[in-house]
């Protein structure tokens, strides 16, 4: 059972990003499924989660319609999309996921991907 999160990278405040989850191991489309980040010296905290059926999505509030959250079963893989990047957005993003419905509570993941690095700097 393994999550792996890609798709980060340097880019420019304005800038977009796509970050992809990609699950081995067992089907994705079983559960839901979480994003979080974590900046240096910062404790890691909730950035977006969207359910088994897509139905039900749910984002911090400092995203501000900025990301948009998708999964795309067939392909065993969650996205992020990332637009309008700002500096304050720096951090290692991590996807999760869990039974049931999606969760903003990191402690309620019962499997974790390793991060990937964004950086937004000009």
């Amino acid at each position: 059972v393994q999550l792996q999160a890609s798709g980060g990278g340097l880019v420019q405040p304005g800038e977009s990003l796509r970050l992809a989850c990609a699950a081995s191991g067992f089907n994705l489309d079983h559960v839901g499924v979480g994003w979080f980040r974590q900046a240096p010296g910062k404790e890691r905290e909730f950035v977006a989660s969207i359910s088994r059926s897509q139905d039900i999505t749910n984002y911090a509030t400092f995203v501000k319609g900025r990301f948009s959250i998708s999964r795309d079963n067939a392909k065993n893989t969650a996205y992020l999309q990332m637009n309008s990047l700002e500096p304050e957005d720096t951090a290692v993003y991590s996807c999760a996921a869990k039974d049931g419905l999606p969760s903003d509570y990191d402690l309620d993941y019962d499997f974790w991907g390793q991060g990937t690095q964004v950086t937004v700097s000009s």
